[in-house]
């Protein structure tokens, strides 16, 4: 193991792109060295590591699926062996299955939801039994799990990923309850602007949604991924009294559904 940085160290799980990598480089730019982690986006990670090292910081980019354990523990061995701390823990690794027709249940089987169950819910619990002995060695010690409007509402984009975000929420909640003195809370985001969700709902619906909760939500707007990573980092760094929290991050959507 390395001689402890004096920079903080944060591990964020599916950091290339979207909510991950603007978190990554909002941390860099406030002199965390960060290792992000994804499945299949090697070439996107490598290049948003570079870009936390142009920030001044020291950055890590590893291939690992959340839904194998023996890689959640190697993502945490790597980055003590690099930096000797780890502070924090953003669990944004996650996936669906498009089935936005939740009476649609033919649209699911059994795979479908063992398949989101074990990245969305299992991987978060595996990642942080992985970093538990490491975050508890920190003054600061957080760990912040993305979660969803659709695990508070029963939305999105199909039953499985409602049901898996509801269970992230619990799990948030009596880890907090159980894990102290880490810190555990949820982000649950609505809309999120970017590629990820426009692949999935194609572009004329994205387009017609994003205009819509423009429209209709007390904030007129869809968030960004940089404006959830500010709120990341306000559980990461700022908010240190806050545990057990689910915090919706949505322009107000919820208030009108």
């Amino acid at each position: 193991m390395s001689n402890s940085s004096s920079n903080p160290v944060a591990i964020i799980t599916g950091g290339s792109r979207g909510v991950g990598a603007a978190t990554a480089k909002l941390l860099a730019s406030k002199g965390w060295n960060v290792t992000i982690t994804c499945t299949s986006s090697i070439e996107d990670a490598n290049n948003i590591v570079k870009e936390c090292e142009d920030l001044g910081v020291e950055a890590l980019a590893l291939t690992a699926d959340v839904s194998n354990d023996e890689l959640c523990r190697k993502t945490a061995d790597e980055t003590l062996s690099k930096w000797g701390r780890i502070d924090c823990l953003v669990n944004n690794a996650g996936t669906t299955k498009f089935v936005f027709n939740h009476a649609d249940l033919e649209g699911l089987d059994a795979e479908d939801f063992l398949h989101i169950y074990k990245v969305n819910v299992v991987g978060p619990f595996q990642m942080v039994r992985a970093c538990k002995d490491a975050l508890n060695k920190s003054d600061n010690p957080s760990v912040i799990n993305i979660s969803s409007i659709a695990g508070i509402k029963g939305i999105g984009s199909s039953l499985a990923y409602a049901s898996s975000k509801g269970a992230l929420n619990t799990m948030t909640k009596s880890m907090a309850r159980n894990l102290g003195p880490i810190r555990v809370n949820a982000i649950c985001p609505g809309f999120i602007q970017g590629e990820w969700l426009k692949k999935g709902l194609g572009e004329d619906l994205y387009n017609a949604s994003l205009k819509n909760l423009e429209s209709s939500t007390p904030l007129g707007l869809a968030v960004t991924p940089e404006q959830v990573a500010d709120s990341i980092y306000n559980f990461a760094a700022i908010s240190t009294t806050v545990t057990g929290e689910t915090l919706l991050v949505d322009g107000g959507h919820h208030l009108t559904i």
